[in-house]
């Protein structure tokens, strides 16, 4: 009797210490940032770059050859400033972003993600006529486009 009451004991004690599994439902997300590309005599139009190659100061290429009106490219969240170099195949440009990086939890299971505060943008103009805007408050979302670029 003593071993069957131990047994149903250490089995109850394994049922209820026992944790509900968290699963991240939400989806927090470091956000990248999203660059599109416009014609610069027509500034509503879209206008793909093709041979677009694009990649980040002593890292690989992260573009490669591609045909895109829109890129999306991760900022550093170790750093306070990313630099990319972006080519059309024939001319290079600079772009080079700031930021002050804001870490915000999510939940415990989900973590945390890492938000982008008083973002500035700057660029050598080598093939981009120009870009809009110069500065955001913030990126914390993957919704649309943050910069336009206008070639």
């Amino acid at each position: 009797m003593k071993k069957t009451l131990l047994f149903i004991g250490i089995i109850l004690f394994a049922i209820t210490s026992c944790e509900k599994d968290d699963f991240c439902l939400q989806n927090p997300v470091t956000p990248n940032l999203i660059l599109r590309f416009y014609d610069d005599v027509d500034k509503t139009t879209t206008k793909s770059v093709t041979k677009l190659y694009v990649w980040a100061d002593g890292k690989d290429t992260i573009f490669n050859g591609v045909s895109s009106d829109s890129i999306y490219i991760p900022l550093n969240s170790l750093a306070t400033e990313t630099v990319y170099k972006l080519s059309n195949g024939t001319d290079v440009e600079t772009f080079t972003i700031n930021y002050i990086t804001e870490e915000e939890y999510v939940s415990r299971s989900c973590g945390y993600r890492v938000l982008f505060n008083d973002v500035t943008f700057t660029s050598d103009n080598t093939w981009f006529t120009e870009f809009t805007p110069a500065t955001l408050t913030t990126i914390d979302n993957q919704d649309a486009a943050h910069v336009k670029i206008y070639y």
